[in-house]
């Protein structure tokens, strides 16, 4: 039996650690739109609809 996980929106995941539930949409709202950002070699995927992060 898998029990639910909490997301907590203010914590940055990485995708290596917490893969996609379903590729390509997120964990939090399975929207499939995102804005994405790079800064010192990291790529950041931030979900437009609720602000879940990841790191890819």
């Amino acid at each position: 039996m898998e029990t639910k996980q909490e997301i907590d929106l203010s914590i940055i995941y990485n995708i290596r650690e917490v893969p996609d539930k379903v590729s390509g949409r997120c964990d939090n709202c399975n929207n499939a739109q995102f804005k994405s950002s790079i800064k010192n070699m990291i790529f950041l995927r931030e979900c437009r609809n609720c602000g879940m992060k990841k790191i890819i």
